[in-house]
């Protein structure tokens, strides 16, 4: 039986490792050492082994089985714990990482625990929660208070640092005030515990912005960046930066036509709802060439975030396994078989890596 290779995605290792290295560089400039996270490709080994290679220190994932992955393959790097880590998952934090962000005083009482019983050290990044209102300490007092009872009564965590997340959740924009306030709490602390933070982790992709514009608060030393390496592509979408120094085809997906048809555009019949619950809109626009092609929902989340290279297509929705497409205005006579190929964002970066529909490809 011939093999199946569509739907794929193909990723382009050089690419990457040139994104990797001008990302780095830029950070470095700067004194920022940025840390490499692979969450949002599944923690595929062979993305990390880029981030390694252009010369990122450490990798950073909120999932531990794509951090063991990277380990059994061979990976040779510092790794972190990007989520604050369940109680459940405390020992398997220490065994495979030497770094963990915390907001949790239970869970730092769990590791130290379980460090102890690995006669380990392990490191301890308490985050800050600045008005995102995702993870970290909302009372600042009290976050400082934890930072003294790291720093005095646990013996195998070492407080290396304090950091922040800004918007993952709240959509609040990383402006240098804003990271003057984390800046502020680490000074804090460093005055009661009189020494000097490790690390102030200004971050994620959209902190970048502060490294484009060459305002970065000094002190700020670490970011932890994923989107903005792998597809470099949110920044200049949605801020409006320039990120031209930056391929934007590191990772493509590819879906095979398995049907065209000229079609009515609006449902006819009673219309109640579709196969996830939903009442969508049509409009009717009369008879029109259809395509189908073979991916769906399930490989990729939302349909609308798919951007197609081919022009004269226009995404009019899905199913689980069946992506419409209008190609009336299409003009090059497209047929069954054809593979078609479609820019992609972080959600659907994160579906289609995780799917075992989708194929995954590498260009060297």
């Amino acid at each position: 039986m011939k093999e199946r290779n569509y739907p794929c995605v193909e990723i382009n290792l050089k690419h990457l490792k040139h994104n990797v290295e001008e990302v780095n560089r830029r950070c470095n400039e700067q004194g920022i050492e940025m840390i490499g996270v692979i969450k949002g490709a599944t923690g595929l080994p062979l993305i990390a082994k880029q981030y390694i290679d252009g010369g990122a220190k450490m990798i950073a994932s909120s999932r531990l089985e794509q951090i063991e992955d990277c380990i059994e393959f061979g990976i040779k790097a510092k790794y972190m714990c990007l989520r604050v880590p369940m109680l459940s998952e405390v020992d398997e934090v220490i065994r495979l990482t030497e770094y963990s962000l915390n907001s949790e005083l239970k869970v730092l009482r769990a590791l130290n625990h379980a460090a102890k019983g690995q006669n380990k050290k392990h490191n301890v990044i308490l985050m800050a929660d600045l008005g995102d209102l995702r993870e970290g300490f909302w009372d600042k007092e009290e976050m400082v208070d934890v930072a003294l009872l790291v720093e005095n009564e646990m013996d195998n965590l070492i407080l290396s640092g304090v950091g922040t997340n800004l918007g993952c959740y709240g959509s609040i924009v990383p402006t240098p005030d804003k990271l003057e306030e984390l800046i502020e709490i680490a000074e804090k602390i460093e005055t009661k515990i009189e020494r000097k933070l490790e690390y102030i982790s200004g971050g994620a992709t959209t902190s970048l912005m502060r490294v484009w514009d060459g305002n970065m608060p000094e002190r700020i030393n670490m970011l932890r960046v994923g989107e903005g390496v792998i597809l470099g592509r949110d920044l200049e979408l949605f801020f409006g930066y320039d990120m031209s120094s930056l391929y934007k085809d590191v990772l493509m997906l590819k879906a095979e036509i398995i049907e065209i048809k000229d079609k009515p555009s609006h449902p006819i019949g009673e219309i109640a709802v579709d196969a996830f619950g939903q009442r969508p809109n049509y409009t009717d626009r009369g008879i029109r060439k259809r395509a189908l092609i073979g991916i769906g929902k399930v490989d990729y989340g939302n349909p609308f975030e798919l951007v197609p290279l081919e022009e004269g297509i226009e995404i009019l929705g899905a199913s689980s396994d069946h992506t419409i497409l209008d190609i009336e205005e299409n003009v090059n006579n497209l047929n069954v078989g054809d593979v078609l190929e479609f820019k992609v964002c972080y959600a659907i970066m994160v579906y289609v890596t995780n799917s075992r529909n989708v194929k995954i490809f590498y260009i060297d």
